[in-house]
């Protein structure tokens, strides 16, 4: 993080770091630089560094520079979508025989690409509650060179004490790798609580308006950033410039849709937990949720992501999941319009018949930003 921005505020931070009026014109907003290749000014004689966009962009250094200042880091990096990054991470962090401790709640193309990509390439791994650091500390062997989290965690809503679960990792010589898609930088900041590398899925609270895809890795060691940068290069999964210039856009308006999504999601899970047909609320605003206490600690609020079992089974969680209007029936989340789906048949299918596998009567919500009342009416009649 820039010393300029190290002194303001999250809100001003999202809206200034990386967005430097256009030298040329005075514009405000950074331009799309809907470009390939650069003149040089001789052999080697590069203008700002840039050669090749795949190398280095214009607009993907300024998301670059705001991702760094959001989380607080060193070093931000931008990708072409969440898995991209984590694809990036892991053949930058680990090779053949080194072993990795995964949770057992994430996103299904998480342990997708653990269990039949990175696993094809000698890599290790186990699963362990991450909620309970005993857990994590159980699951370390002496090749662990990661601990991967997500917090809260996809899609159980699950929380890991970040500080706890760092010094474990830490004292056994591994890396602690958080993914803070659901959190957003705004509601918590894993660098600053000890994690090594921040994981986001661009595509979802970042963006905020489903329209872009993309994945970013955030770091605060410089030599670890210089790693990924060159991988970043090799490898080439890198964001474009018109979705770097999307999610530039959709971040300075992080703060206030954070607020309002977490004012919604707790109207929200009031409302499921008196509901005759809910059998169970997964939200860790609700003082009832294990993990509240340490979410209350290291988030500054909840987020809007809800999950709730209902009475009746599969069937009865997917005839909710139809019957719904104004949630629209998706996968994907973090827009500014209100997602619900039932993620045993679509995001966590593929964790069917794994240690991450979900309960058949789940259903996820994304609660977006829509007046509440409606959102409430609309749930209460899919309920029936």
């Amino acid at each position: 993080m820039s010393d300029s921005h190290s002194s303001q505020s999250f809100e001003t931070v999202a809206i200034h770091a990386g967005n430097t009026a256009d030298p040329l014109t005075g514009a405000v907003v950074p331009p799309i630089y809907q470009v390939s290749t650069y003149k040089q000014d001789g052999v080697g004689g590069l203008r700002g560094g840039y050669e090749y966009s795949r190398s280095a962009n214009p607009t993907r250094t300024a998301l670059e520079e705001n991702l760094a200042a959001l989380e607080g880091g060193r070093r931000g990096l931008a990708f072409a979508s969440g898995l991209a990054a984590e694809d990036c991470l892991l053949r930058t962090l680990l090779a053949p025989g080194d072993h990795v401790v995964i949770p057992n709640d994430a996103y299904g193309g998480t342990f997708r690409l653990f269990a039949k990509v990175v696993a094809r390439w000698g890599v290790e791994w186990s699963v362990a509650d991450t909620s309970d650091p005993a857990s994590v500390r159980a699951a370390l062997t002496p090749k662990t060179k990661a601990v991967w989290v997500e917090t809260p965690s996809n899609p159980l809503l699950g929380i890991t004490d970040i500080a706890a679960v760092a010094r474990i990792a830490h004292e056994a010589g591994a890396r602690l790798v958080v993914d803070n898609t659901f959190a957003s930088p705004y509601l918590q900041q894993p660098l600053a609580l000890g994690a090594d590398v921040v994981v986001h899925s661009m595509t979802k609270y970042m963006g905020g308006h489903s329209d872009v895809v993309g994945g970013a890795l955030i770091v605060n060691d410089d030599a670890l950033g210089e790693e990924l940068a060159y991988h970043q290069n090799a490898m080439g999964a890198v964001a474009g410039p018109f979705d770097s210039w999307l999610v530039l856009r959709g971040v300075k308006t992080l703060a206030v849709r954070m607020d309002r999504h977490s004012e919604n999601a707790t109207r929200v899970a009031e409302m499921l937990t008196s509901h005759a047909r809910v059998t169970n609320v997964f939200y860790p605003g609700l003082d009832s949720h294990p993990g509240h206490e340490i979410a209350a600690k290291q988030m500054k609020a909840f987020g809007g992501m809800v999950s709730f079992q209902v009475e009746g089974g599969e069937e009865a969680a997917v005839e909710v999941c139809n019957r719904a209007r104004l949630f629209t029936l998706g996968e994907s989340l973090g827009g500014v319009e209100s997602l619900i789906e039932h993620p045993g048949r679509m995001t966590h299918a593929s964790v069917a018949g794994s240690a991450l596998e979900v309960p058949a009567d789940l259903v996820r919500l994304s609660v977006g930003i829509e007046a509440v009342d409606d959102l409430l009416a609309d749930l209460k009649q899919a309920l029936g």
